[in-house]
């Protein structure tokens, strides 16, 4: 379903899992562990970055993220593409409407969903 992963989400799951520096970087031995995740892990880490941003009321970070998502997209299988396209769509109207519970549940279940097909944690 996803396509390469783009370097900023890799750049937004380091971020994610082990914080930044006061220079505002993530150190490169722990960018490097970063790249060397599965695309499915990363998938994870995005979703896992959207409900923290979201609990947070961070909606700029939480728009990256689904912008992210959707541009990793693989249209090669255009059904299921086109329909978690169509789901992230629809999580970007919601946090703009304020409406970060319904946007949080469905990220939710997308992770649920990802973590239980692909037997990660």
């Amino acid at each position: 379903m996803a396509s390469a992963m783009p370097a900023t989400v890799k750049q937004m799951a380091a971020s994610k899992a082990y914080g930044l520096k006061t220079d505002g970087k993530v150190p490169s031995y722990l960018e490097q562990e970063v790249m060397s995740w599965s695309k499915e892990k990363i998938i994870l880490k995005m979703y896992d970055l959207f409900i923290v941003s979201c609990k947070r009321g961070d909606v700029p970070k939480m728009s990256r993220v689904l912008i992210e998502l959707m541009g990793s997209l693989n249209f090669e299988f255009e059904e299921t593409a086109t329909r978690l396209y169509r789901l992230y769509e629809y999580c970007q109207r919601c946090i703009f409407q304020r409406r970060f519970d319904e946007a949080v549940n469905i990220i939710q279940e997308l992770r649920s969903s990802w973590a239980k097909a692909f037997n990660l944690e």
